[in-house]
């Protein structure tokens, strides 16, 4: 007679369970992705009828209304302290950083050139996870990565005639303090939910965002319009608030590595969008950046952490 031990082979129920775990998590982060790729042409429209500093601040305050108003329908309790240096560090990196940042180089920059460029954000993001919360994905993993960003650089100096810019160098911090934000509300989303994660950050930056956007709002024009209040009202709602709810429940399914190399397509929707929405040039590398860059999303998925 042999003797089997639960502790070696894992029920194929727990199996099954896993996998449908690590499938509704993709599907959430790749749902995260669609949601932020929209958000530079959004951005690009709001831009039409208000300055960078009001749009930035109005998105924030009305984001943060809608998280509170949530947060306060289903009673949930405050953060436990030892949470809130994290959420913190989420709300300075994507609540306030990465959007402020990357209004101001779209004033001079086009979406797709800003897509490509952030385009490095997975790499940025997998790094700081590998030093923040000990992540090790594999070599195979890395690989595959450092093919996608070098793919997504190729694109950007083609692009930009290997020149950098004021734009470019904005485009940079934003990678920097998007990553951050991303790194810490994925460990975050692994003890509490993801959309209380980014629900409780726009709430800590709200007693900054309403000054913020009273001030800015006297200062610079105003000029509704359709493009304009459908622009605000999708960074507000959809990237600030729901395409991170379903990010971060994503990261916390599958891991932060894993997850960020899905954002490696959300520069090349971005393409798509700017055309369809922007009437932007297209130009004929982008097809062949958007093929290399998912057999390298298709790689890291595969390569085991």
């Amino acid at each position: 007679m042999r003797a089997q031990s639960s502790a070696t082979a894992a029920p194929p129920i727990a199996v099954a369970a896993r996998r449908d775990r690590a499938g509704l998590g993709t599907l959430q982060a790749a749902l995260g992705v669609i949601a932020f790729s929209l958000t530079f042409p959004a951005t690009a429209w709001g831009l039409e009828g208000f300055g960078p500093w009001s749009l930035v601040a109005v998105r924030s305050v009305l984001a943060a209304l809608i998280a509170g108003g949530c947060l306060l329908a289903l009673r949930v309790p405050p953060p436990d302290r030892r949470h809130r240096p994290g959420l913190v560090v989420v709300g300075a990196g994507v609540v306030v950083g990465f959007p402020m940042l990357t209004t101001l180089a779209l004033q001079t920059s086009t979406t797709a050139h800003a897509a490509v460029v952030v385009g490095l954000l997975p790499l940025t993001t997998a790094l700081l996870s590998a030093l923040r919360v000990g992540s090790r994905p594999s070599r195979t993993f890395w690989v595959a990565a450092l093919a996608g960003a070098a793919a997504v650089v190729a694109f950007t100096v083609q692009q930009s005639g290997g020149a950098l810019t004021t734009a470019d160098l904005y485009l940079f911090a934003a990678l920097l303090v998007c990553a951050a934000g991303y790194t810490e509300g994925g460990r975050l989303a692994r003890v509490m939910p993801g959309w209380q994660v980014i629900g409780w950050a726009l709430v800590l930056c709200l007693p900054l965002a309403v000054p913020a956007a009273a001030i800015a709002l006297t200062l610079e024009p105003v000029r509704l319009t359709a493009h304009s209040v459908t622009g605000l009202l999708w960074v507000a709602a959809g990237s600030q608030f729901l395409g991170l709810i379903v990010w971060y429940r994503g990261m916390a399914a599958i891991g932060i590595p894993k997850a960020s190399q899905l954002q490696l397509a959300q520069p090349l929707l971005t393409l798509v969008w700017s055309v369809l929405l922007l009437n932007e040039h297209l130009t004929v590398a982008a097809p062949l950046t958007a093929a290399a860059v998912l057999v390298c999303i298709a790689v890291t998925q595969r390569a085991r952490g």
